[in-house]
């Protein structure tokens, strides 16, 4: 039996929703005030109480002993992110492929992390988190911070391509007669559609061909404390 596609097709849209199991919100913060700056990024559960946010807001300035202004800051950061996700739901949206490229760009502390693979956009139970443990874990990782980068990484990657599915949905009722043959997220990264029941069968949720494993080998480099300053320094002039 074909298994059904928890995505829409061009004619069968769904609402959106991130193809994960948790419909989580990744949330970035890079806040400054008075020469001090705070950066994170973590993911909100969009059907907690807006006033969890305040407390959280307090708490991580408690806990950080960072000035008081923060917390408005961090406040409103995380709600317009939020507001801006809600913003969305209930809305229609397209898809015509069934697995995009990822890609990991990162540094956490020492780490780099580089790496390339395809995720299964009807399989509505991934896990970006299991995902990133279980790298951490290959890699042989050991700084915690570097797993919870890596599913923010993965999950503010699926978020956009959920949201260009929206401008895609809206893009077709706007020109019904317009035979949409691409997905928005396809056509950036010239990688075409790809059939993963096809070619991998229907478990997997995350694809690294075997072809291109030389190719697409993942990179984890551990910088020296030289090196981060070097890094942190460039940042902060790229910054300002």
């Amino acid at each position: 039996m074909k298994p059904q596609s928890a995505w829409g097709s061009l004619k069968n849209p769904v609402k959106f929703k991130i193809p994960t199991a948790e419909n989580l919100v990744p949330i970035r913060l890079d806040i400054e005030i008075d020469g001090q700056r705070f950066r994170d990024a973590f993911s909100w559960n969009p059907n907690d109480p807006d006033s969890e946010v305040v407390v959280f807001a307090k708490r991580t300035v408690k806990d950080l002993k960072l000035p008081p202004g923060f917390i408005t800051q961090i406040a409103q950061s995380i709600q317009s992110q939020l507001t801006e996700f809600r913003s969305y739901e209930g809305q229609d949206m397209y898809t015509g492929e069934r697995v995009v490229p990822i890609k990991l760009d990162l540094r956490v502390n020492h780490t780099v992390i580089k790496d390339h693979f395809f995720w299964d956009l009807n399989n509505f139970e991934s896990d970006p988190e299991e995902f990133a443990r279980t790298f951490c874990k290959d890699m042989e990782i050991e700084d915690p911070e570097v797993g919870p980068a890596i599913a923010i990484s993965i999950r503010e990657q699926l978020y956009e391509i959920a949201m260009q599915s929206v401008a895609s949905a809206r893009e077709s009722r706007a020109n019904k007669k317009r035979r949409v043959t691409e997905h928005i997220s396809a056509s950036k990264t010239g990688v075409p559609a790809l059939d993963l029941v096809k070619l991998f069968g229907i478990r997997s949720s995350v694809v690294r061909k075997r072809k291109d494993w030389d190719v697409y080998e993942p990179i984890v480099d551990l910088l020296s404390n030289e090196e981060v300053d070097a890094l942190e320094a460039r940042e902060e002039k790229i910054a300002r």
